[in-house]
C-alpha cells in the first residue's frame, strides 16, 4: 500500500501487483509520519488540528496520511458538528507494535512504539 501522490490516498496497488497483504500492511506502517499518527491515536482520538499541533506537521500532510490509514482500514473518524475525530479501528495494532518493540529490544534496538499500559514498564 503506497501513497498515491496525485490523490494523497493509500492505494492497494501493492496487493494488485501481487505483494502479499502482510507485506502491504507493513509497508503502510513503514512511513514515519503514519507511524507517529498511529502512536498518537493509540492514546485516544484526535482531530486533524490536534495532530498538526502535537506532531508539528502541516495540515495537508496529516490529512494525506490519515486518508492512507483510513484506506488501509486502520483508522476511522466520527463527525461531531463540523469536526472529525480520528481513532484507531483495530486494537490488535497495539499488540503488533508491542511485538515489534520486543523484537527490536531483543536485537539491541529498543524503541517505544505505543503508550505503556497500566502497570507496564516502558521499553
Amino acid at each position: 500500500m503506497a501513497i498515491d501522490t496525485d490523490g494523497g490516498r493509500c492505494v492497494s496497488t501493492d496487493i494488485a501487483a501481487g505483494v502479499p497483504p502482510a507485506a502491504a500492511l507493513f509497508h503502510s506502517l513503514a512511513d514515519e509520519t503514519r507511524l507517529r499518527i498511529v502512536q498518537r491515536l493509540a492514546r485516544g482520538e484526535a482531530r486533524v488540528v490536534d495532530l498538526t499541533a502535537e506532531l508539528g506537521l502541516a495540515q495537508s500532510t496529516v490529512s494525506k496520511h490519515l486518508a492512507c490509514l483510513r484506506d488501509c482500514d486502520l483508522v476511522d473518524y466520527r463527525a461531531e458538528g463540523r469536526q472529525s475525530f480520528y481513532s484507531l479501528t483495530r486494537p490488535e495494532l497495539m499488540d503488533l507494535l508491542a511485538s515489534a518493540e520486543q523484537l527490536l529490544a531483543a536485537t539491541g534496538h529498543a524503541v517505544t512504539l505505543r503508550p505503556a499500559r497500566a502497570g507496564e514498564k516502558p521499553a
